[in-house]
């Protein structure tokens, strides 16, 4: 059964920092692409980062490229999201989630939902002001 399990989320102030942790268990994880997403309440989920299965090719949502970047550590199946210079419009539940495909860059798919098979239960930010 493949599971993926976020941790690493809480309560910043804006301007602050913080990495997002995601575990992936019951698939080979050095096999598949994997996208970061996140939801603010009473809006639906959105597209924050991408890597492929080999973590060469990584793709960011507009609003937060250049300050989150995503990475991957394939021989301990952890994907990472380190967040700098939070503000106020970062706030929402993160959800790590998982492909059955190793690119989904090529054809641009990597910001849609339903291109990943798998999804984390999420993990809680909060930046205040």
């Amino acid at each position: 059964q493949v599971q993926l399990v976020e941790s690493g989320g809480g309560l910043v102030q804006t301007g602050k920092s913080l990495r997002l942790s995601c575990t992936l268990s019951g698939r080979t994880f050095n096999s598949i692409a994997m996208g970061w997403f996140r939801q603010a309440p009473g809006k639906e989920r959105e597209f924050v980062a991408y890597s492929n299965w080999i973590d060469k090719v990584r793709n960011y949502a507009d609003s937060v490229n250049g300050r989150f970047t995503i990475s991957r550590d394939n021989a301990k199946n952890i994907l990472y999201l380190q967040m700098n210079s939070l503000n106020p419009n970062d706030a929402g539940v993160y959800y790590c989630a998982a492909s059955n495909k190793g690119n989904l860059a090529d054809s641009g798919a990597f910001r849609t939902l339903s291109e990943y098979a798998y999804w984390g239960q999420g993990t809680q930010v909060t930046v205040s002001s």
